[in-house]
C-alpha cells in the first residue's frame, strides 16, 4: 500500500469524481483509476461504487477513508518536521476564528506568514467557538481564535489569553436609546434582539447575563455574523450586544456602554500533540509563547 494510492482514494472520496480527483492530483484519470484498482485488489475489497452519474464510497471504503486521511496527515507532518530541521518551514496552516475576533489582526498575521514562509499552505474557516475547539482537538485546525465568557475556558487544548473586554449594546441611530450614553440589562430586556444561534459560546454568554439578572429577553433574529447583526440593527428591527473591541468595525449603528455588561475573553488555542512547524511559526508571529 502506497501513500500516493491513499491520496488518490481521499481525492475521489472528497470530489465524488475520478475526473476531478485526477485533476486535483495532477495525473491522468487512467493512472489514478489503475492505482485505486490495484489498491482494491491488494485489500480484497471495492472502495467505490461507480455508476454513470456518481461515485460513492462502499462500506469498505468508508471504513478505509479515516485511516487513510490520518496516514496522509502524519506523512505531511513528518515531511514538514524534516524540512523545519533543515531550516525550511512548509506544510499546512489551517486557522479557524470566530467572526468577532478583535485582539489580533488575523489577515495581517497570515500575510506575514506567507511573506516569510511561501511554502506554507494557508487555510481559513469561520465558526463558533465550541466547534473550533473540537476541530483543533481533532487536528482539522492547527490554530483557532475564540471568544468565551469569563466563566468558561477551552478544555483539551493549549490556550493563551489574548485580551479581555466587555460587551456593548448597538442600536439604530434613530432608536430612542441612541441619545443616551449608557444602558443596563433591565432596559435592554424590553427590546427585541438579534444574536448568534442558540447554543454557541457567544450566545450562551449573553443568555447567562440576562438569566443571572433575573431577566428574560426576546431573541427574534438569529444570525451567524456580527456584520449581519449590524445590518438588522441599522434598520431598527432589533438591538444587539457585541464585544466592545469589535463594535468600532460596525457601521450604521450607535454603540452604548452597558452598566452591568458581561465580560469576555479572547483566546488563541492549538493542539500541543499535533502542533506543526507552520503552527509554531504562526504563534511566534503573534508573540504567543508555545
Amino acid at each position: 500500500m502506497e501513500l500516493q494510492q491513499m491520496r488518490y482514494v481521499v481525492a475521489v472520496a472528497e470530489t465524488n469524481s475520478f475526473t476531478r480527483a485526477a485533476e486535483r492530483c495532477l495525473v491522468v484519470q487512467s493512472a489514478l483509476s489503475h492505482q485505486i484498482a490495484r489498491l482494491e485488489r491488494e485489500l480484497g475489497a471495492k472502495l467505490f461504487e461507480r455508476t454513470s452519474r456518481r461515485v460513492r464510497l462502499t462500506p469498505a471504503g468508508a471504513a478505509f477513508l479515516p485511516a487513510a486521511q490520518q496516514c496522509l496527515e502524519a506523512a505531511d507532518r513528518a515531511a514538514a518536521e524534516v524540512a523545519a530541521a533543515v531550516g525550511e518551514i512548509r506544510g499546512r496552516l489551517a486557522v479557524g476564528l470566530i467572526p468577532t475576533v478583535a485582539a489580533v489582526d488575523v489577515p495581517g498575521a497570515l500575510r506575514e506568514i506567507r511573506g516569510r514562509y511561501p511554502h506554507v499552505r494557508i487555510g481559513l474557516c469561520v465558526g463558533a467557538s465550541d466547534n473550533l475547539v473540537e476541530k483543533v482537538k481533532q487536528g482539522t485546525l492547527d490554530v483557532a481564535f475564540l471568544g468565551l465568557p469569563i466563566t468558561a475556558r477551552p478544555h483539551g487544548v493549549a490556550a493563551h489569553e489574548l485580551a479581555r473586554g466587555r460587551l456593548v449594546a448597538v442600536v439604530a441611530p434613530d432608536h430612542p436609546l441612541a441619545a443616551g450614553p449608557a444602558v443596563d440589562l433591565r432596559r435592554l430586556a424590553e427590546e427585541v434582539f438579534v444574536d448568534l444561534p442558540a447554543g454557541t459560546a457567544g450566545r450562551i454568554q449573553t443568555d447567562q447575563a440576562f438569566t443571572a439578572a433575573g431577566l428574560v429577553r426576546d431573541v427574534a433574529f438569529e444570525v451567524s455574523t456580527a456584520d449581519y447583526m449590524a445590518r438588522l440593527v441599522e434598520q431598527n428591527l432589533c438591538v444587539a450586544m457585541v464585544p466592545a473591541t469589535y463594535a468600532p468595525k460596525l457601521t450604521g449603528v450607535v454603540t452604548l456602554e452597558i452598566a452591568d455588561a458581561p465580560d469576555r475573553i479572547e483566546y488563541v488555542i492549538w493542539n500541543r500533540a499535533t502542533r506543526t512547524p507552520a503552527a509554531t511559526a504562526f504563534l511566534s508571529v503573534l508573540g504567543v509563547p508555545c
